[in-house]
């Protein structure tokens, strides 16, 4: 939970989907999230580019949040080879438009949590070199480095109390941990 409203941070970002001919009979086309358009105004699947079969679209404009307390996911993201924003798309009825943009996040983290429920599609897009500055000045000016604190385990008497040895409701003379031993009648066969 943050209680600091300062380390809070938004910005509209566009949903760019392109759609290319399928490659089975079995899909007519195949939709991908391929770029997003920081400070894009509202979107309802406009049309941005055609050429032969090659459609893309400016499917959806959504907000990209920052919260102080992510700042770790956002730059283990950064640090990848290639930084990425995640673009979460459900599948809808409509044939014309048969994906909906639900989420951007610049966390790796939360879109595993998307992509391991299986019902969302998680698709990976490279970031702009403006909004990876916007996201790592951000991640820079709240991440605070958690010190290591190892465990230690509980102190526990040893002296007061032997576990292990059986049950004390049974008399027992010599040394429980010994090796079992085979009757005498069977050792001289």
């Amino acid at each position: 939970m943050i209680h600091n409203p300062d380390m809070y941070a938004t910005m509209p970002l566009g949903v760019v989907i392109r759609r290319t001919p399928g490659v089975t009979r079995w899909a007519a086309w195949a939709w991908k999230a391929v770029a997003v358009l920081p400070g894009a105004g509202p979107a309802d699947w406009r049309v941005l580019r055609e050429e032969q079969d090659i459609t893309e679209y400016h499917a959806a404009t959504l907000t990209l949040e920052l919260h102080g307390a992510e700042t770790e996911a956002y730059l283990h993201g950064l640090s990848s080879r290639t930084p990425s924003v995640y673009v979460v798309l459900r599948q809808t009825t409509s044939p014309e438009c048969p994906l909906d943009a639900v989420l951007v996040t610049a966390s790796p983290y939360e879109a595993q949590d998307y992509a391991d429920n299986g019902e969302d599609i998680v698709e990976k897009v490279p970031m702009p070199e403006g909004l990876a500055a916007w996201v790592r000045d951000f991640a820079r000016a709240y991440h605070k480095e958690e010190e290591f604190k190892k465990r230690r385990r509980d102190r526990v008497d040893v002296d007061r109390k032997q576990d292990g040895i059986g049950d004390p409701r049974i008399a027992q003379t010599s040394d429980v941990f010994r090796s079992p031993t085979l009757k005498r009648k069977e050792r001289l066969q």
